[in-house]
């Protein structure tokens, strides 16, 4: 199954300055002189919390005072000293124990509005990825009932992080892996069958760890709706050989029910099980739709074992040694590469378990071709980590190549309280629900407002709030008080392009420029560290910096300069922010 979705595509055109590398160019050579590469230091700045103390601040003198044993003010001397002409460096100073601080020129940041404009829907796109193929698997949520809000902060953080990664130059797969063939499959057909023999008249107890969700019901009344009483097998054995009528609610009679409801369906199982599985896995695929979520590839799970990837994968393993049996199962050796303990990959009745089919699926990744592999799993998977490095390691893979991304469970809370969420009780906020009720923006917004490993306390009231506090609404109504300035205006905002913004040396005005100087710096250091919380905590930083601009200033004066410099700036700010919740699946209104 595939769905077409919008792809960022990377287009860096050269007019655009990295001042980063080029004071890295200029410090560069004093490095080579001073040192050996053996040192291992790296140039890197940092934007200082105070103006007075530039623009960027560089520890190089720092970190080569131990190896060099020297006084870092001696050695950053020796750099400012070489430093050569830079037609964007105002001045260097050596600040405390030995700081490089870099001023940048006034003209330099005073250019930046034009590049914006220039660049428009591609600024801040940068070129790290140089089009290598990278595959971002995430959601891949059981198909078993509808996605519930914690499904929703694993969506909008891989959709979000797919996005970033195609603005730092990647060639981005989005995958969703379907698992079609697992036990909570099992389950789910059973208790969709046991609502429709209640539309037959066949009542029996339902068990309590079965499915509970009024959906089953819905299933189940789609069933009986097309086919009648076509699917009512001698329902009275449905409790056979079980030691009761499952009232302890134990796992054991729940896979005895299973497998009795295996027996008497025959054939019909496959009908049931594949109807409940389109059923869920198209209302999964609408629900991310309508939220701004879409893949390239739905990859099934059961593909694996039909076309033999799982046992080829296996037998690779007996190959090279890294399996053994014990207790008539076949075991992995995956205390070899880091793991607690090893693992069961076949069990002693032949069936492989879903760790070998994890292992075939993630030798398919690479297979495919695939530089990168990205997995977003939830956090309670984190001990998962090792045995599947374990296993690509056992197949000449390289474990590097794989990187997973822990995302924790999101909670709910409106009016205070914390909302259930269990999919097999039914009690659960659907991410539907959660849509309906704040909006997808919020929704998307609100899911990577902090890093991805961290927990998330989703305030649904703050959340529908048009206020300052609402950071989604206080993004885009600076987004929309740009446009509405621009409309009042009137003119064609083209002209903006060119036009002259030396005007531009409020500290307000600076220190804007400066912040759209750091944007492709902020989806750089993004897509580097997976975290598109960065881009999220930039627009709030950004708005903020805006509408005290805005709440101070006078736009539309008489000097035509002035004017329409100021308007190039928040037509430049209007750009970014746009670019930025677009990145973030967020859409940027004109009016609010």
């Amino acid at each position: 199954m595939r769905a077409a979705h919008y792809r960022h595509v990377a287009m860096i055109s050269p007019a655009q300055p990295d001042f980063k590398s080029h004071f890295t160019e200029l410090l560069h050579p004093t490095l080579t002189e001073l040192a050996p590469p053996s040192v291992g230091v790296n140039i890197e700045f940092a934007r200082p919390r105070q103006a007075s103390h530039g623009d960027y601040a560089c520890n190089l003198a720092m970190q080569l005072a131990k190896p060099l044993r020297r006084n870092p003010r001696e050695i950053a001397a020796l750099f400012v000293h070489a430093l050569s002409a830079s037609p964007y460096l105002e001045k260097i100073e050596i600040a405390g124990a030995g700081f490089i601080n870099l001023f940048l020129k006034t003209s330099a940041k005073q250019q930046f509005p034009r590049h914006v404009l220039e660049h428009g829907e591609l600024f801040g796109h940068v070129n790290i990825g140089a089009g290598k193929k990278i595959q971002v698997e995430f959601v891949s949520a059981n198909p078993t009932g509808p996605l519930h809000v914690g499904h929703g902060r694993g969506a909008a953080f891989g959709a979000s992080l797919a996005n970033v990664l195609a603005a730092a130059g990647y060639s981005v797969a989005r995958e969703y892996y379907v698992n079609d063939a697992g036990r909570q499959m099992d389950i789910l057909a059973l208790s969709t069958w046991l609502r429709y023999l209640e539309l037959n008249g066949v009542t029996s107890r339902f068990p309590g760890n079965a499915y509970q969700g009024e959906y089953v019901r819905d299933m189940a009344r789609l069933i009986y709706k097309a086919h009648g009483g076509r699917y009512v097998h001698e329902p009275d054995l449905l409790f056979d050989g079980l030691a009761g009528e499952t009232g302890d609610n134990t796992e054991a009679e729940l896979d005895g029910l299973i497998a009795n409801a295996k027996k008497l369906l025959g054939q019909d199982y496959a009908y049931i099980h594949n109807f409940v599985l389109t059923e869920q896995l198209g209302d999964c695929g609408n629900d991310l739709m309508e939220f701004g979520v879409v893949f390239d590839t739905w990859f099934s799970e059961q593909s694996l074992f039909a076309s033999g990837a799982v046992a080829h994968a296996v037998e690779l393993l007996e190959q090279g040694d890294h399996l053994y049996e014990q207790d008539g199962a076949t075991w992995f050796r995956s205390t070899d590469f880091g793991d607690e303990k090893d693992r069961v990959v076949q069990r002693e009745n032949g069936q492989f378990t879903y760790f070998a089919s994890d292992i075939a699926y993630h030798l398919n990744k690479f297979e495919r071709g695939f530089e990168r592999v990205i997995d977003v799993w939830g956090a309670d998977h984190h001990g998962y980590i090792p045995r599947v490095k374990g296993a690509m390691k056992a197949l000449a893979l390289d474990p590097a190549k794989l990187e997973i991304a822990l995302v924790q469970f999101a909670v709910l809370y409106r009016n205070g309280k914390k909302a259930p969420m269990s999919t097999r009780s039914g009690e659960f906020v659907t991410l539907r629900e959660l849509r309906k009720e704040v909006g997808n923006d919020a929704a998307r917004f609100f899911y990577v407002l902090r890093k991805s490993d961290q927990h998330l306390d989703f305030d649904l009231d703050l959340a529908k709030s048009q206020s300052n506090e609402n950071p989604v609404y206080y993004v885009q109504y600076a987004h929309a008080r740009v446009c509405s300035v621009l409309e009042q205006w009137g003119e064609d905002a083209a002209v903006l392009i060119t036009a002259d913004m030396s005007p531009l040396a409020s500290t307000v005005e600076l220190s804007l420029l400066q912040k759209l100087i750091d944007y492709p710096e902020i989806v750089e250091a993004a897509a580097k560290e997976l975290s598109p919380h960065l881009i999220a905590f930039y627009l709030r930083e950004l708005a903020g910096e805006f509408h005290s601009y805005y709440n101070a200033t006078r736009f539309l004066v008489p000097e035509v300069p002035l004017r329409l410099a100021r308007l190039g700036l928040v037509a430049a700010v209007r750009q970014v922010l746009s670019n930025g919740l677009k990145l973030l699946g967020v859409t940027a209104p004109a009016k609010m």
